[in-house]
């Protein structure tokens, strides 16, 4: 089996997806700054085990329409997107699998959408009902002015560095974050007036995990003239996710759910990340795993695709067995 590009018409926009197998359907949502191809180790494992498997380039990236307003990047947008999808694939329901920030959309969607979600994965990012993750006005006042999220919130500068050579940043992101790199990793932080490169490590070769060509696919979904600018105005929505969702504050995440984190991922390190995964049952009541990756960093799907896959097809088997 193949995997299959093709566009599809949701929620206003015209999403690339890749698609491969037959049957339940498994929606994967890639983070930042990624596209489909961060689940290339997922397709086939999936669909040979009886998955309809589809990973759409989120609105922003790569072959999906880029919208230029800045509000149209909001959580109710991107879950709309999913729902949406859902519907234009012609299923009823999905699992919704989701890393780094596809974690908060999948997250949202089950929490908005039990309906349409079978179940729901989140990688990296652990739930944080309703609106994904801190307000910047409180991760400002945890971590500063340098944090990396307080730094994307200003159109321009970041996304013109970026875009400047994306193989070069997304070499050291990738590097970076990743549990290959022996550093502390703390938070990710720009000083004022540092170059976006200073910021990140410089590998002497590239991961194992990560290959020269997968690279070169990453940085070709960022060489349009919207470039970087569409997925940073993800976060340029976070404090007005805060009041768009407000009206949802106290619900749970009531369908069946899995969380999977690498030991060396950032985000484990986060304030209240503890907190949350010795919670997580009291946010996801039907929680299944909790599941920590020893050596793992940020890229949890692409670092560790064996246990990943293998955390997938447990959780997809045990909802099978519940369905029947």
């Amino acid at each position: 089996m193949t995997v299959k590009h093709s566009h599809v018409e949701a929620n206003g926009v015209r999403l690339h997806i890749a698609e491969q197998g037959e049957g339940p359907l498994v929606l994967l949502l890639h983070g930042f700054p990624e596209s489909w191809y961060s689940w290339r180790h997922q397709f086939t494992p999936l669909a040979e085990a009886g998955y309809r498997v589809v990973a759409p380039d989120q609105r922003g990236y790569g072959g999906s329409d880029a919208p230029e307003s800045v509000d149209a990047y909001t959580l109710p947008h991107l879950v709309g997107d999913v729902t949406a999808l859902i519907n234009a694939l012609g299923a009823s329901d999905a699992v919704v699998v989701g890393h780094d920030w596809g974690a908060p959309v999948a997250w949202t969607t089950s929490l908005l959408r039990p309906d349409l979600v079978r179940g729901v994965v989140g990688l990296s990012v652990p739930p944080l009902p309703p609106a994904g993750m801190p307000a910047i006005s409180v991760t400002r006042e945890i971590y500063g002015e340098d944090f990396y999220q307080v730094r994307f919130q200003s159109p321009g500068e970041i996304d013109a560095q970026m875009g400047a050579d994306p193989a070069a940043f997304l070499r050291r992101l990738l590097y970076t974050a990743s549990g290959d790199n022996p550093d502390d990793h703390a938070m990710w932080m720009i000083a004022q007036g540092q170059p976006l490169l200073e910021s990140l490590a410089d590998p002497e070769q590239l991961p194992g995990w990560l290959t020269e060509n997968d690279l070169d696919v990453f940085a070709g979904a960022f060489q349009g003239p919207g470039g970087f600018t569409g997925p940073l105005n993800w976060y340029r929505n976070i404090e007005r996710n805060q009041g768009l969702l407000a009206p949802f504050q106290g619900r749970t995440v009531d369908v069946p759910a899995l969380y999977v984190i690498g030991d060396r991922d950032m985000v484990a390190r986060m304030r209240g990340v503890d907190f949350l995964r010795e919670n997580l049952h009291l946010v996801a009541p039907r929680v299944y795993g909790n599941i920590t990756l020893p050596g793992c960093g940020h890229w949890t799907q692409q670092e560790r695709p064996a246990e990943v896959n293998a955390a997938l097809l447990n959780f997809l088997a045990e909802l099978e067995r519940d369905d029947r």
